[in-house]
């Protein structure tokens, strides 16, 4: 068993990655990204954060999240999200009862700065053309590129090298 630990930091921004179960691409269907979403407005309905910025591919997802400022529990939320998103789609059970949606753990790194903060930004949002399913970021539907485009961190078309500040980010 790994001795890796967690950091909790009340109020803390956190970048994440989550993968499904041996990779399956869940999220090709556009209609499972929605249900993703509406898991997403369940959960911070019942213990809030906010959702700062997100991609979601088809067997993996990344997200920036803030927690509010007495409360360092992202695990629980991400139990909720994943256990409210596994209800509502049909899939294998494993023995154990255990369904084949997500793999069981997650990654998490905690942002410790505003440079962190924006080189993980970037990560998130050049995952789609580091993955080969777009040219650009603005391609991908499932991406809150598009939102950031909007308020100007963005030009319409970035992304369409490798930024060089994600280059030694590897949180696949």
């Amino acid at each position: 068993m790994s001795d890796y630990r967690r950091l909790y930091i009340p109020g803390g921004t956190y970048f994440f990655t989550l993968v499904t179960y041996r990779r399956n691409p869940i999220f090709a269907n556009g209609e499972r990204v929605e249900q993703l979403r509406r898991s997403f407005r369940e959960v911070k309905a019942k213990r809030p954060f906010d959702l700062l910025a997100a991609v979601v591919l088809p067997d993996h997802l990344h997200c920036l999240w803030r927690l509010p400022e007495s409360d360092a529990d992202f695990s629980t939320r991400w139990q909720m999200v994943k256990a409210d998103f596994s209800r509502h789609i049909p899939t294998k059970i494993r023995k154990g009862g255990a369904k084949t949606v997500w793999q069981p753990r997650f990654y998490e790194h905690c942002i410790r700065d505003e440079n962190d903060f924006h080189k993980h930004l970037d990560y998130i949002h050049y995952n789609p053309v580091k993955h080969g399913l777009v040219s650009t970021p603005g391609e991908w539907p499932h991406s809150s590129f598009a939102r950031f485009a909007a308020l100007g961190w963005y030009a319409s078309d970035w992304g369409d090298v490798a930024p060089p500040d994600v280059e030694d980010i590897e949180h696949e």
